[in-house]
């Protein structure tokens, strides 16, 4: 018990800490490829205590509540967006030794507990009262149902091929041939994630020069923040289900596990702060078209190849 308690500890300090190192990385990674320089002066040396400085000035903001809002649903429902991510770090593998349970089901709740984690700004546009946060909220409806097949198709490719539904026994029976063999999958299964966190170029329901930020537009103060945090925290989480998934996990040379576990991780959160920088937004049609005649094939494609794959050995 004591064992669960401190690995549960210590990936909530992991939680607390590595969103806002990407946020701060993403600050600098977009300053640099715009070539602008962005904040620079808040705790000195290029602006490291930025994000800092944010959340001192979240948390001197006023907490502000809709008259014609549903008060309860609404003050909830920022929890709802962030939590969900903190739970699936319980099930994630770091390294060889290094997770705080291992579910025999561990994919299957992984996959349902970060649709949950959706349902936040769902709910935050519906219990808003206003005409653009109920319009975000339904096109993150309609993002999760679209996204939520593919994602799950090219998660089923590796559980698989590896017989198992344990997130430690899926790295275990990862081998480096995986690579080119489940890479159809894993492209799915990063993009997949990346529209159901709306991130750019899938932030339709976000839009602000549209809707102004969707669901969290009547949001001020921590609540606000909390939502900004789950967006970093759900960069983490798939990140690091990507890395478990499709990349190997731990395995690499020389370096310890957990260390190669940290950078796949950071390539991966690059290469998602990368995709925000380089696309424009797509339109709703054009994200619903990606999402039904692009993805959901491919990943049935993975799912033959596998299937092929798996009788043949």
């Amino acid at each position: 018990m004591l064992e669960v308690v401190l690995s549960f500890v210590v990936i909530l300090i992991v939680f607390l800490v590595l969103p806002l190192i990407i946020g701060q990385t993403e600050h600098k990674v977009m300053a640099h490829m715009q070539s602008r320089l962005g904040p620079m002066y808040a705790g000195g040396f290029h602006g490291w205590a930025q994000l800092i400085a944010d959340g001192v000035k979240f948390a001197q903001k006023e907490d502000i509540i809709p008259a014609a809002a549903d008060r309860r649903i609404f003050m909830i429902a920022p929890g709802v967006a962030l939590v969900p991510y903190l739970v699936v770090l319980i099930v994630i593998p770091i390294d060889r030794d290094r997770v705080a349970v291992d579910l025999d089901l561990g994919l299957f709740f992984v996959l349902a507990v970060m649709g949950i984690g959706v349902l936040g700004s769902i709910m935050a546009g519906w219990a808003s009262a206003n005409k653009y946060s109920v319009l975000g909220g339904m096109r993150s409806a309609a993002q999760l149902m679209s996204y939520e097949l593919p994602l799950v198709l090219s998660a089923s490719s590796v559980a698989m091929a590896a017989g198992t539904l344990s997130l430690p026994s899926i790295v275990e029976a990862w081998q480096w041939w995986w690579l080119p063999w489940q890479a159809i999958g894993g492209i799915v299964f990063f993009l997949a994630g990346l529209a159901e966190l709306r991130r750019p170029p899938f932030d339709m329901p976000i839009a602000e020069s549209e809707i102004i930020m969707g669901p969290m537009t009547e949001y001020t103060g921590m609540r606000f923040a909390l939502f900004m945090l789950s967006e970093y925290a759900g960069i983490v989480v798939l990140s690091f289900l990507t890395t478990v998934l499709f990349l190997g996990g731990w395995h690499g040379p020389f370096l310890p596990g957990w260390l190669w576990t940290l950078l796949k991780v950071f390539l991966l959160a690059f290469v998602v702060i990368w995709l925000r920088v380089t696309y424009p937004r797509l339109r709703e049609d054009q994200l619903q078209k990606l999402a039904w005649a692009v993805l959901v094939p491919l990943a049935l494609v993975q799912l033959a190849l596998t299937g092929i794959v798996k009788v043949l050995i």
